[in-house]
């Protein structure tokens, strides 16, 4: 017998849902293991819970990137002192919403979340996006700010400003060259890229996200009075200094920058330091 080979897909699979791997896009998507839920019960269809909260004293809801789910921000929801409940969004068209159309439109994507917090906002609020993820939360942010919910805090990661607009058409491409830009971003097991059964599962999604990211168009002087602190790679190939400071046009509140080595997956390698950041904004009770 010979052992697996550690870059063979269902060696990845395995090894993702032994450690709870759910630190890029493909890897969550390749195993719903990735996005075990600890707390049955306290989730919807749009909304996921790693780790219940019995009194949190505010509530974070995050909203991962273009081709990734909830699961991404299972690490977090595990590093934030628990005072800090973490909501992970969901969108459609991925993991146990397979079979559901994908995301179209960022607008809609907002309308619907708001209407999935529901009952969650009676405690205080705050934001996290991740690439794609931060645009949906400020549009989020948005529609919250005028049904007089105000987010505590706006976190940004990875992400140009919602007016800056580059004029990219990653979802017209072939599905090879797609999966070339997923290789290209470092953010994606590579053997899973190499997984034809499983891409042709996800592509779609994955298609579906960038269409709705690249489409997007802010509305002209749309803006939210929550503080906006950014985080951003240095060698983020999606994202420029000037893109990120541009955020500061996107609210009434103050505006913050912290860059960090790595490229457009950095945060998976500085979780500790973006975990004390959220936790220093926030603040924490042990």
């Amino acid at each position: 017998m010979h052992a697996a080979r550690r870059d063979d897909p269902e060696c990845v699979r395995q090894r993702a849902a032994e450690e709870g791997e759910v630190v890029v896009t493909l890897r969550v998507t390749a195993s719903s293991v990735g996005d075990t839920r600890d707390a049955p019960g306290a989730e919807s269809l749009w909304i996921r819970q790693f780790r219940r909260s019995l009194d949190p004293a505010v509530r974070l809801v995050c909203f991962p990137h273009a081709g990734g789910s909830a699961g991404f921000f299972h690490p977090m929801a595990h590093a934030l002192n628990p005072s800090i409940e973490v909501l992970a969004v969901q969108y459609p068209g991925r993991q146990d919403r397979l079979k559901e159309p994908g995301v179209t439109d960022i607008g809609e994507l907002a309308d619907r979340v708001v209407e999935a917090l529901g009952e969650r906002l009676d405690r205080p609020l705050a934001l996290f996006g991740h690439s794609m993820g931060a645009t949906v939360a400020f549009e989020v942010a948005v529609r919250l700010e005028a049904a007089g919910v105000v987010a505590r805090v706006l976190f940004i990661s990875g992400r140009r400003a919602p007016s800056v607009v580059r004029h990219e058409e990653v979802h017209l491409r072939s599905d090879d060259e797609l999966v070339a830009e997923l290789a290209a971003l470092h953010g994606t097991e590579p053997a899973l890229l190499r997984d034809e059964g499983l891409l042709q599962m996800i592509l779609p999604a994955i298609r579906s996200d960038y269409r709705a990211i690249e489409t997007y168009r802010c509305r002209p002087g749309s803006r939210t009075s929550s503080p906006v602190l950014a985080f951003t790679g240095e060698s983020d190939p999606k994202v420029d200094l000037d893109e990120v400071h541009a955020w500061g046009r996107h609210t009434s509140s103050t505006f913050e920058l912290a860059t960090f080595p790595g490229g457009h997956f950095f945060l998976t390698v500085h979780l500790p330091a973006i975990v004390a950041a959220i936790e220093g904004r926030l603040g924490s009770t042990s």
